[in-house]
């Protein structure tokens, strides 16, 4: 809603947990797992031109690119792995846009995108900026993410989905789950996930 005249406008989002996010300068302290979780499972990749009778939602890309990660990274640590997950988080409060879009959106969106993520990365004591080795790996895990949900659920052909993603070497898509669920099961699985991989880490 916007302000009357003279006020500024609202640029925060009032959240289930009950915190109000402020979009343009994120607090850390107002960022929770489970909204997170909740939003992400009800936003659909591909802008919603997926095969199924749900959306692929971005929580249950987001569980892929962990799984893949985890397969294609020597020995990571759960703070990777955590990374990993998360890499996609920013999308809760802004949505998923596809990646023609949001050039023509230009520097504005990826300010409000880093912000988003730098404050979710502090919330979850990782570090604001992502060593550049770290942003590759999960980069190539969202990629090989891509081409399978693309081939599989988007319509497109291996071809196509080559020439955008890469084609994967040595993994197959029969490991993963792909077939597109349920919001509130995907929204369980990404809460059980995050909890699994938080036991694990070690906090000074």
């Amino acid at each position: 809603m916007s302000g009357t005249q003279g006020e500024q406008a609202r640029a925060w989002q009032r959240m289930l947990s009950g915190r109000r996010l402020d979009l343009l300068n994120p607090s850390p302290l107002d960022i929770e797992i489970t909204d997170i979780a909740h939003g992400l499972a009800r936003v659909a990749r591909w802008n919603g031109q997926t095969k199924g009778d749900h959306a692929f939602s971005v929580a249950q890309h987001s569980l892929l690119v962990e799984q893949i990660f985890r397969q294609i990274t020597a020995d990571p640590g759960p703070d990777w792995i955590l990374a990993a997950l998360l890499h996609d988080g920013p999308e809760y409060v802004i949505g998923d846009m596809i990646s023609p879009f949001k050039v023509t959106l230009g520097g504005e969106y990826k300010m409000v995108e880093k912000r988003l993520q730098q404050a979710i990365h502090l919330r979850f004591s990782l570090p604001a900026e992502l060593p550049e080795k770290l942003t590759k790996a999960i980069k190539r895990a969202d990629r090989i993410a891509a081409y399978f949900e693309a081939t599989r659920l988007a319509g497109f052909d291996e071809a196509e989905a080559a020439r955008f993603f890469g084609r994967p070497r040595g993994i197959p898509a029969s490991g993963f789950m792909i077939e597109p669920q349920p919001a509130k099961r995907i929204q369980k699985a990404f809460l059980e996930r995050f909890a699994a991989i938080e036991k694990t880490v070690m906090r000074i």
